[in-house]
Formats: C-alpha cells, sequence, structure tokens
C-alpha cells in the first residue's frame, strides 16, 4: 500500500467512523443498484428518446458508449485476472485500518483481485458517454460516479484509491475511444437498423441487457463461479 492510498483511505475512514448512520447509509449506496447504475442508464434511455435533429448521431453515442461500458468493464475484469493479485484493503491486516461493516462483507471478494475496479471501469464509462452529448448533466453523471460508486467502495474497504482512478481511466478510455467517429460509425449503424427493423425484439433485448449492466452481470458471474466450481471438483474426483 503506497502513500498516497494510505492517506486517502485513512482519512475517509477516519471522517465518518463515528457515525452510525453514515456508514450505514454508504454501506446502502454501494450495495443499491439504483445508486450505482440504474440512474444513469435512464439517462441514456432519455438521450435515446429526445428528439431533434441530432437524434441519430445522439443513438449513435449512446450504442457507442454502451460498447465501450462493457469493453470498460471486461477490460477490468481481464487485468484484474491477469495482472499480480492485490489483496482488498479491508482483508489486509498491513492496512491498520478497522473498515466499518466488515463483517458484512462476503467472504467471495476475498478470492477477487482488487485491482483495477470494475465498478468504476463501468459507470464512468456510460458518465463520460453522457457527457458527450449532455455536458452539464454528464459532469452530474461523472460527479456521481465519483460520490456514489467510488468513494463508498474506498470507504468500505473493497478498493484502494488507486484501484478506483485506474478503473476510472479505463472506462472514461472505452467511452472515448468507441465514440469516435471512426469507430462510431463501424459499430452503431447496424444497431440502429436492428431497433428500425425489429423494435420489439431490439426493445425487449436492450431491456435485458440494461437490466445486467444494471446488476452488474451478477447472476451470470455467481453461474458460472458455480459451473467453475462443479468442473474443478468432477476433475479432481
Amino acid at each position: 500500500m503506497n502513500a498516497f492510498d494510505t492517506a486517502i483511505q485513512a482519512w475517509l475512514v477516519h471522517i465518518g467512523s463515528s457515525s452510525f448512520a453514515f456508514t450505514h447509509a454508504v454501506h446502502a449506496i454501494a450495495e443499491f443498484y439504483f445508486t450505482k447504475g440504474v440512474v444513469p442508464l435512464a439517462i441514456l434511455c432519455a438521450i435515446w428518446f429526445h428528439p431533434g435533429d441530432a437524434q441519430r448521431s445522439h443513438r449513435e453515442i449512446v450504442v457507442a458508449t454502451l460498447c465501450g461500458a462493457l469493453s470498460a468493464f471486461l477490460l477490468g475484469r481481464l487485468f484484474a485476472l491477469t495482472l499480480p493479485f492485490r489483496l482488498r484493503p479491508l482483508y489486509d491486516p498491513a492496512v491498520h485500518l478497522s473498515f466499518p461493516l466488515a463483517s458484512e462483507t462476503p467472504e467471495t471478494m476475498r478470492l477477487w483481485s482488487s485491482f483495477p475496479s470494475d465498478h468504476a471501469a463501468l459507470w464512468m464509462a456510460v458518465a463520460v458517454g453522457i457527457f458527450l452529448v449532455w455536458r452539464w448533466i454528464g459532469v452530474l453523471a461523472i460527479a456521481h460516479c465519483v460520490l456514489f460508486v467510488c468513494l463508498p467502495r474506498v470507504y468500505l474497504g473493497l478498493h484502494y484509491p488507486t484501484d478506483v482512478i485506474a478503473g476510472a481511466a479505463i472506462g472514461a478510455f472505452c467511452a472515448w475511444l468507441f465514440t469516435r467517429a471512426p469507430i462510431r460509425s463501424r459499430i452503431a449503424p447496424f444497431f440502429l437498423r436492428f431497433m428500425e427493423l425489429r423494435p420489439a425484439v431490439g426493445y425487449m433485448l436492450a431491456f435485458l441487457f440494461f437490466f445486467e449492466l444494471a446488476t452488474m452481470f451478477d447472476e451470470p458471474r455467481i453461474l458460472a463461479v458455480f459451473v467453475v466450481k462443479q468442473l474443478h471438483g468432477g476433475l479432481l474426483h
């Protein structure tokens, strides 16, 4: 743990450790899907349906943003699996901090490397995509990502500050990359045509995709872990 992480993490823990209400409020914010991603995704829906001469280009940015957000999430997972394992501060005795509500954190979190934060990667990508269409609302979306996604996870010991900074950088880069005209023009038209030709199927699939994004693919990940455990158990026997 470097001095930068130590200073920020210690400050966050100490300012809220004496308040029972504050601690539980932060824990709720970190856990609830509504406070993490539902609102930014709802803003993307508003951009999609907002009328005007620029509607088609805005819809292209929405599609590109979603592709960038998914890529950022997957890239964050890839880095976590391939880079040297980093124990979450909550479980690291070398941190010398007593994190609030540590007993309520699932033990399975111990098995996941903390670097980088896939939460920060995913929701910063969405926030930057919003910023590229609606500047002031995008600023609020970025602030929302920092205050309601990144900082609570640092406060609760789920991530180091550098974890969320790296994740946010990945998300911002992916959103910027996928919304560039040369890349956007290759990806977005296919989805737009599909939505125009097959709106019933298209919006059904979009709803399912938004649900999985909002829940950060929790159920597929739980299923994948179960399958891996079963396969591993079968190989051992």
